[in-house]
């Protein structure tokens, strides 16, 4: 009998025979002293089908040094309530646990049950230890874009260029009102946004209490986008570095205005920074040490050609990753009907082409089963991880 206890809500799991003979357990959900109410969950694997040959989870809680997870595949696969219940589990084994989400769908409020909204910090009720949850807030990013931009009357873009000497194109581009589309936020904000986080937790004391972070990504073309991010303003910010150099060694103007602001701190300066944090985040998606991204998918042969393409795209961007988790698997049974048996046929061959899968047949791969009870709240979610996460 497996057990999940929370104030609100006691979850049990027990084992019953299936009125066709097949297995099955039993999902128990009692809300505060009213009665038991029962619910069939036909889909539980065994360890052996859950965990191929190691220890998955003793070698992910083992250090007390911050770790980093990001669980990232195809939409629809189940990623968000894999990120949350390894959440969960984190957080009772003991790990202050910090999960975030950088969807800009998010749908973390409705696998925990509970308004997480906001871009605030919010505290998850249930766990043992300390679990937070974050849902990064793009729309509220934006306005603040605006606004800054607004507040600043397009000093910023200005400034820059008055340190190169080039004060007048300013003003002249500033008659054509190309304000309106500074006001704007660029494509991928999302993705900076997300980055900005990253660098929040390398540097902000109020996440030093955090011994876990774990990344709740977008469908695979997002992800990318993000892990590619630093690399790409990397290379950006020291291109217009090298042109104001070039030009402020070009005429004793430009020096003359530089000699003049040699106490403050100019446009160039806050990119270095920007570009020196860059490199953080970067050597932080890359450390074998500290981070590792788990890709998350389902035994279709879709599904599974495209994790096979996002784990070559991992690997050429450097990113950690060793472990494949195989979303909604039919167990076996010994009674089927026609229809399952077609699928369950189906997902075999899906799973046959990970072993001769090139890109996929090194990682260490974990199957979690499908259920027939919708995984919403803490204790279904430490059910669901006790399952998956072993």
């Amino acid at each position: 009998m497996l057990v999940a206890q929370s104030p609100k809500l006691a979850l049990r799991l027990y084992s019953s025979p299936c009125p066709r003979g097949s297995c099955s357990n039993r999902l128990f959900l009692r809300r505060g002293s009213g009665a038991l109410r029962a619910l069939r969950v036909r889909a539980i694997a065994t360890p052996a089908d859950t965990a191929q040959g190691f220890d998955a989870f003793e070698e992910m809680t083992a250090s007390t040094d911050r770790k980093y997870y990001m669980l990232g595949g195809k939409g629809g696969v189940g990623k968000t309530s894999c990120a949350a219940s390894l959440a969960v589990k984190f957080a009772n084994s003991g790990h202050p646990t910090l999960v975030v989400s950088t969807d800009p769908a998010h749908s973390l409020s409705d696998s925990f049950a509970q308004d997480l909204s906001g871009g605030l910090l919010v505290r998850v009720e249930g766990p043992d230890s300390p679990l937070f949850a974050l849902e990064i807030n793009p729309e509220k990013a934006r306005e603040e874009f605006r606004t800054a931009s607004q507040t600043n009357g397009g000093t910023g873009v200005k400034d820059f260029m008055d340190s190169m000497g080039l004060g007048m194109i300013a003003e002249q581009l500033g008659e054509l009102k190309l304000g309106e589309l500074l006001d704007t936020p660029p494509p991928g904000l999302d993705e900076a946004i997300a980055i900005s986080k990253v660098m929040q937790f390398l540097e902000s004391p109020q996440y030093s209490i955090f011994s876990r972070i774990i990344f709740d990504t977008a469908p695979t073309g997002h992800t990318l986008r993000l892990l590619s991010l630093p690399d790409f303003l990397d290379a950006s910010i020291g291109k217009i570095l090298k042109l104001k150099k070039k030009i402020s060694q070009a005429t004793s103007a430009i020096k003359s205005v530089f000699g003049q602001e040699e106490n403050k701190e100019d446009a160039s300066d806050k990119l270095e920074k920007l570009r020196e944090r860059m490199v953080k985040v970067r050597e932080l998606f890359r450390d074998t040490g500290s981070t590792e991204f788990i890709i998350v998918t389902i035994p279709t042969v879709m599904a599974i050609s495209e994790s096979s393409r996002l784990c070559a795209s991992l690997k050429k961007e450097q990113v950690p990753v060793k472990r494949l988790v195989v979303n909604q698997v039919l167990p076996p049974s010994a009674s089927d009907c026609k229809f399952c048996a077609m699928k369950r046929k189906d997902q075999m061959r899906a799973l046959d082409m990970i072993k001769s899968d090139s890109e996929l047949n090194g990682l260490n791969l974990i199957q979690a089963p499908l259920v027939d009870v919708e995984i919403r709240g803490v204790p279904a979610l430490r059910f669901l991880g006790d399952i998956v996460w072993k």
